[in-house]
């Protein structure tokens, strides 16, 4: 194989552990561990969608600035995690137990920044609470990664979610995905 092949299989399995550690932290409640995967300017967003004619699909997602199901900076979600842990959080009293399904990854260099890779995924979010409280959600994500300047290991500094549902059917939104 040439070196250009062993490096885009090097960097897709990277991007691929990264998502499994993220997915196994949020499902273990691991949050505070999660935060470290996230750079500082972290921005965390999933817009609203909407169903539109086929005329109209370039309107069926928010724009940014508009109403949004999250709009997070890292400093916003460290205080979402402190409020979990605080008991203040009745929506999480007692917690939801979740699995984070990640699958389809591709990733590839940000031909408009050196240094940051554009990853693409699907994602499949089951969350169950009490007896009969089931949420799934599905979607796909867009991820800016970049290295970390410490230790070198992929950080998430960005991260579009699209979910598939243009309604969200559950009680509230307390999961990360």
């Amino acid at each position: 194989m040439s070196p250009a092949i062993d490096d885009d299989i090097r960097l897709h399995f990277e991007v691929q552990r990264l998502y499994t550690r993220e997915a196994r932290l949020l499902d273990q409640h691991r949050y505070a561990d999660w935060l470290e995967l996230l750079a500082d300017d972290l921005h965390y967003w999933a817009p609203v969608r909407t169903n539109r004619l086929r005329r109209q699909q370039s309107l069926a997602d928010g724009a940014p600035g508009e109403v949004a199901i999250f709009d997070e900076t890292k400093a916003s979600l460290a205080w979402r995690i402190r409020r979990f842990d605080s008991g203040m959080a009745w929506a999480e009293d007692p917690p939801s137990r979740t699995r984070h399904l990640v699958t389809n990854v591709s990733v590839h260099q940000d031909p408009e920044h050196a240094g940051r890779y554009v990853a693409e995924s699907a994602f499949l979010c089951y969350r169950n609470r009490l007896e009969r409280e089931v949420d799934i959600y599905a979607g796909a994500r867009t991820d800016i990664l970049r290295r970390n300047a410490d230790d070198g290991g992929l950080l998430i500094a960005r991260r579009t979610i699209l979910l598939d549902q243009n309604v969200l059917l559950a009680k509230n939104i307390s999961t990360f995905l």
